[in-house]
């Protein structure tokens, strides 16, 4: 019995791990149909919500978004692309380009992202890599540069024709939010109808979103779509409500459009952004010597549950205070990390730097007149959370 028990206890010890551990799921949150899912919000990268997220997939059209961002940081938009018979001939969904038209570099964007065409891809590929191979190089530096650890690509399009072409939730969440970043991407994704002029013709291409989020969900702002037989159905989608972005990802999953709304449903129901050190100052510093000399350059703010608020604190990290530290210290070199917890759990860090003069404090003024000045002032000073005050 005792020799049983030696290997009965490490199994139960690994399925508890790989049946809770790895899972990012809280009390009430949407079961969905998904093989692999996750919720991410924006702005700091938090998993809201995740199943089965780092398992390596096939992923279908979704894998355009990377084609779609490499295209647009290569700055040749406005550039004409001759569509060569390769490209013209790719099987799957299309926009039936001929063989020696042009398109503009952004049509062919357009075209990629609202009607998922392989043709538009592969277009891209050889114009903006030089060659397929080239390309898809690049799709892989890219990955790694943006921290894609379980992505490897082979092609373009996402088609089952080449094995060794995979991701995972998470990593086109990341590459998701990189590409958000980015003005362009945010507009094409976003775009519901897009006409494209042709060569000769008289009569535009006129290119509907496949992306129904789009339609069905009031506080959609872009995604993509994806299916081949082997990958069945993927989707990504992005949505903004109450100034908080989430991002979602579904891998195989027959319900998708259902699934998506639920969870962006439970996340803006049950996460909002909260402040959690504001830029200036730093209040409540134990030593002595830093005391009302440290400070942020900017603002951290993130996701929280309800339940969560009370479990925040910050923590300074600074060098043991000397003359030499002191005198050394200036206003533009970090002296110091100020950490941020949530659940004694570090969700973010800020650099510390030394203001040698202290913060003025504000004399009392008894005046009617400097009353409304103070309230004014303050009106327009605390500005809300924005853009430029992520947490990279």
């Amino acid at each position: 019995m005792q020799k049983r028990m030696k290997w009965i206890v490490p199994l139960l010890l690994v399925f508890l791990y790989w049946s809770v551990g790895p899972a990012t799921v809280w009390a009430g949150a949407p079961a969905g149909s998904a093989r692999a899912a996750i919720v991410m919000e924006e702005a700091s990268g938090r998993v809201l919500y995740g199943r089965s997220e780092h398992a390596s997939m096939r992923i279908a059209s979704i894998t355009k978004i990377m084609t779609a961002i490499l295209a647009i940081e290569s700055n040749k938009l406005g550039k004409s692309v001759k569509i060569s018979s390769k490209a013209a001939g790719v099987e799957g969904s299309s926009l039936y380009l001929r063989a020696d038209e042009r398109l503009p570099l952004r049509d062919l964007v357009y075209g990629l992202m609202l009607r998922s065409g392989n043709d538009a891809a592969v277009a891209i590929a050889e114009y903006v890599g030089g060659s397929l191979e080239g390309f898809t190089h690049m799709m892989n530096e890219k990955a790694r540069e943006i921290g894609m650890k379980h992505t490897q690509f082979q092609n373009p399009h996402g088609l089952d024709d080449t094995d060794g072409h995979y991701s995972s939730a998470y990593d086109m969440a990341l590459l998701t939010r990189y590409a958000m970043q980015n003005s362009e991407f945010r507009t094409i994704s976003g775009t519901k109808v897009y006409r494209s002029s042709q060569e000769s013709e008289k009569w535009d291409r006129v290119w509907n979103n496949k992306n129904k989020m789009l339609k069905m969900y009031p506080y959609a702002t872009g995604g993509k779509t994806g299916y081949t037989k082997l990958a069945k159905r993927t989707l990504v989608s992005t949505a903004r409500k109450d100034g908080m972005s989430l991002i979602a990802v579904t891998i195989n999953d027959p319900n998708d459009w259902d699934d998506h709304m639920a969870m962006f449903n439970w996340g803006f129901a049950n996460f909002h952004v909260k402040t959690l050190a504001e830029k200036g100052f730093v209040a409540n510093v134990t030593e002595e010597a830093y005391r009302d000399h440290l400070r942020t350059n900017r603002t951290f703010s993130y996701p929280l549950l309800k339940e969560e608020e009370s479990s925040v604190r910050t923590e300074v990290v600074v060098p043991n205070a000397s003359k030499e530290s002191i005198s050394k210290a200036d206003a533009h070199t970090p002296i110091g990390t100020l950490k941020i917890f949530v659940a004694d759990v570090v969700v973010g860090t800020l650099p510390l730097y030394y203001e040698k003069n202290k913060p003025h404090k504000l004399k009392k003024e008894t005046s009617f007149w400097q009353s409304v000045k103070d309230t004014a002032v303050s009106f327009f000073l605390l500005r809300p959370f924005d853009a430029g005050d992520r947490h990279g």
